[in-house]
């Protein structure tokens, strides 16, 4: 379906128009309707599926311009998801008089109470400096229709679960609840049953985790020679952008330093950076204004960087989730990319456990190692035999 045909407010088809959207993706088709009709929605799908469309777009449509007031609550659990959410919110809403606006720690209160004073519709925020402004601000959510939770498995690894509850006890009013998530374990479930009133669900695409236009790459490295192979695959390569993801701040700031040395357009970024640097990065890696940049999971998580056609993991990802969610930048709304991952000898039985559980087709870049050796080796915990194709 095409957004042209959908009954939108002609300015809000010109926003979109502008912002180059065609076509609506899945998840977007699939919960549109049950938005605008005012249902409680859980939505699980993968990610990149253009869920921050699917949710900002009908909330756009619905807010009433007369009333000075905050209509809709979006939590978020990072403020560079938080930054994304209100570009594309503004995006959809600039020919409009809809006035949406971020929250986040890092930045003055002081500027953010008087822009909530001046007039904001939409407010997107973290869970921190939400409580904090309810509790030091003159902000009320007495006018809010609609309360999403995005990333809604992220913000409860995260620890959120006790803001979350008191940001929900906050609306004692009747309102629309929306929870999105890419994964679905029991914590989401229960948040769910607790806050959710008979709730339409939508789960797109529960049996393939990862996007079937990324291709998934691992080859195996010496510890000691790990630089060596990522600089000869980036020379062969040769991608348009690229992320790099390492395990710490430590090994992201010594991975920078190497490739400066050899590399013209690369640049560095973890959660140790001040606010503004770290928004700028962004803002400058989503133009493609960056080739290259090495970051920690600090990237991980929902933001969109389209020009993005490889992700490389360096350090091999601590679980099954932070290799979705890293890979997760690359092949976003229906684009193709790849996701290299470098291993050792020590990460073959984790590897295969993270096949088996995401259900990939891997590609091996060079000789394809014996993973059920060293799988047979690992306590056992019930995961099947994966298959692979090797490419030379």
């Amino acid at each position: 379906m095409k957004f042209s045909e959908l009954k939108l407010r002609p300015e809000i088809k010109v926003g979109l128009e502008d912002m180059g959207y065609a076509e609506l993706t899945p998840v977007q088709e699939q919960t549109f309707p049950h938005i605008l009709g005012g249902r409680d929605l859980l939505a699980r799908a993968e990610t990149g599926s253009g869920k921050t469309g699917a949710c900002g777009i009908p909330l756009v449509q619905a807010v009433d311009e007369s009333l000075n007031a905050v209509q809709d609550l979006i939590i978020v659990p990072t403020r560079e998801l938080a930054l994304q959410y209100v570009q594309e919110l503004a995006g959809i809403a600039r020919k409009t008089k809809v006035a949406p606006f971020a929250v986040y720690g890092g930045f003055s209160m002081q500027i953010q109470k008087a822009k909530l004073e001046h007039g904001v519709h939409i407010l997107v925020a973290t869970p921190g400096r939400l409580i904090d402004l309810l509790r030091r601000s003159t902000l009320r959510l007495s006018e809010v229709r609609t309360l999403v939770l995005d990333e809604a498995d992220e913000m409860l690894k995260m620890g959120f679960i006790d803001d979350v509850e008191y940001i929900f006890s906050c609306l004692v009013h009747k309102h629309q609840t929306l929870l999105f998530s890419a994964t679905m374990p029991a914590q989401v479930k229960q948040l769910a049953q607790k806050y959710l009133n008979d709730p339409v669900t939508v789960e797109l695409n529960i049996d393939q985790i990862a996007p079937q236009n990324l291709e998934h790459h691992f080859g195996q490295v010496d510890p000691g020679k790990r630089f060596e192979a990522l600089l000869g695959y980036l020379q062969r390569k040769k991608p348009e952008q690229t992320i790099i993801f390492c395990k710490s701040r430590h090994n992201s700031e010594k991975l920078f330093g190497q490739l400066r040395k050899v590399l013209k357009s690369v640049e560095i970024i973890h959660g140790g950076l001040e606010q503004a640097k770290r928004t700028s990065l962004f803002n400058r890696f989503r133009r493609n204004g960056i080739k290259v940049m090495v970051a920690t999971d600090v990237a991980s998580r929902g933001l969109d960087f389209r020009y993005v056609s490889h992700v490389i993991n360096y350090d091999f990802p601590n679980s099954c989730d932070a290799y979705t969610h890293r890979t997760g930048r690359t092949a976003r709304m229906g684009g193709k990319g790849v996701a290299m991952t470098f291993f050792t000898h020590h990460d073959r039985a984790v590897l295969k456990a993270l096949i088996n559980t995401n259900r990939l087709e891997p590609i091996w870049q060079g000789p394809e190692p014996d993973l059920e050796r060293a799988w047979h080796r690992r306590s056992s915990s019930g995961y099947h035999r994966g298959r692979g194709r090797r490419r030379s």
